[in-house]
């Protein structure tokens, strides 16, 4: 939306119908969720798997050698130090983290723009705000700023630039962060501040996102304007293609090149996304409204890869024009609503800690070949047939659409790597399935037969 302020007229600057499900291409709704929100659900589920998670702690060095990573990290509440001994170290600590730089790699782009105070109000807005919108933009007399929809109940995200080398957060006390959302809501009313921080809009993208035993993630790995909710979700894909990889080559069943794919898939993509979001943002705040190139939906369902860690991806372009409904290697693997004994699941709840393959109801020399792959290789691959109701399939087409948007022969089947993506297919069902699946894998995981 672009207002005067709240309590003016709303100009809508994308489409009023953009709807919250995707069910063509995805079991997940595009909605807001605010760090408040997602962070205690991310901390809840690390935990639950043995993850330490210790707040108010710095890395302040990282040394590595052949066989691993020793990093010093500081309790910034006591300066008291300890030194954590992995096989891998993960940067995720930021545009303004220190690894990267203690690494030699170097950022290209345009650096900081806009520098912002950032404060999270409660404040009781249902009787002015009866549409749902996920942000505003707004620019009236006095005062500028964003107003976002957060997930919690009469809490609103409000944004405000600021010129550092005239003034500094510490200038935004909470009585004038208060009076700024009451001007953004042209109303006075009662305002309570719960949170503030500072922030600079930047763009920039590392050059390499790996340095031997190091790797960079997130904004550490790269930045660009907030447009199309491309910041934090870009993130959690950069840990969703790394993960699985990291836990192959722990586990002794992938070869180090694996690693390297990390960088050849989510770099290009990251230096698409920079180039696109910077035009969003010229676009939606310029003085005259332009058509925002941004398109959210496609820039984060369709993503396409090339790399080693997978076999035969021959498209062009980092980002597809549209969400890819056809399952070629490279992509993502498209939507499917299954039945699975009775309950209703989306495709890739079955791509999480092994490879999928999937065929058609008639798979049954497959289902063979996935298990004497794994046997072959140690890495577990989980046969699933889909077809319809009366095929005998254990999953259950629900839509009819597994053939369309799988494209396979009557014996052909799909590789799916953890992370969802299509790693390698089969058009038709080759003379010695076991053999073929079991070279595509050591292909994938940088492995020699």
């Amino acid at each position: 939306m672009r207002c005067a302020n709240l309590s003016s007229e709303w100009h809508w600057i994308l489409e009023q119908d953009s709807p919250r499900a995707l069910p063509e291409f995805t079991a997940g709704e595009f909605g807001m969720a605010d760090q408040s929100t997602v962070e205690p659900v991310l901390a809840k589920s690390a935990r639950a798997q043995g993850a330490e998670i210790r707040h108010h702690t710095q890395c302040v060095s990282v040394e590595q050698d052949a066989d691993g990573v020793t990093a010093v990290i500081e309790d910034r509440a006591t300066g008291e130090h300890r030194t954590v001994r992995a096989q891998y170290l993960v940067a995720c600590d930021g545009y303004r983290g220190t690894i990267r730089d203690g690494l030699g790699i170097a950022r290209t782009g345009r650096g900081a723009i806009r520098s912002y105070v950032s404060f999270v109000i409660k404040a009781d807005l249902s009787d002015l705000i009866e549409k749902t919108a996920l942000f505003w933009i707004i620019g009236g007399e006095g005062v500028t700023g964003g107003f976002v929809t957060h997930a919690q109940p009469n809490h609103w995200g409000v944004a405000l630039t600021y010129d550092p080398a005239v003034e500094s957060p510490e200038d935004y006390t909470l009585d004038r962060c208060a009076a700024a959302a009451k001007a953004l809501i042209g109303r006075d009313v009662p305002v309570e501040v719960v949170d503030k921080a500072s922030w600079e809009e930047a763009v920039g993208v590392a050059d390499s996102y790996r340095a031997g035993r190091v790797f960079l993630a997130g904004d550490a790995a790269h930045v660009w304007p907030p447009a199309g909710a491309l910041g934090a979700n870009s993130a959690v894909q950069d840990a969703h293609n790394l993960a699985w990889k990291l836990a192959a080559v722990i586990r002794g069943q992938a070869g180090d090149g694996l690693l390297d794919s990390y960088e050849d898939e989510r770099r290009a993509v990251a230096v698409e996304l920079a180039d696109l979001t910077v035009r969003s943002q010229e676009s939606r705040f310029g003085p005259t409204p332009k058509e925002d190139p941004l398109e959210p939906t496609v820039c984060i369902l369709a993503q396409r890869y090339r790399s080693s860690a997978m076999i035969g991806a021959e498209h062009t372009g980092v980002i597809g024009e549209q969400v890819d409904q056809y399952a070629r290697p490279g992509t993502r693997a498209p939507h499917l609503w299954l039945d699975h004994d009775g309950r209703c699941i989306g495709v890739h709840d079955l791509f999480h800690d092994a490879f999928a393959l999937v065929t058609g109801p008639s798979g049954d020399e497959w289902t063979s070949a996935a298990v004497e792959a794994t046997e072959r290789t140690s890495v577990p691959v989980r046969a699933y047939r889909v077809g319809p109701a009366a095929s005998g399939a254990e999953l259950t087409d629900v839509e009819s659409e597994w053939a369309t948007r799988y494209r396979l022969g009557q014996g052909g089947a799909a590789l799916i790597r953890p992370d969802g993506y299509v790693a390698w297919r089969s058009e038709e069902l080759p003379a010695h399935p076991a053999a073929a699946l079991t070279d595509a894998l050591r292909r994938i995981l940088s492995v020699s037969a």
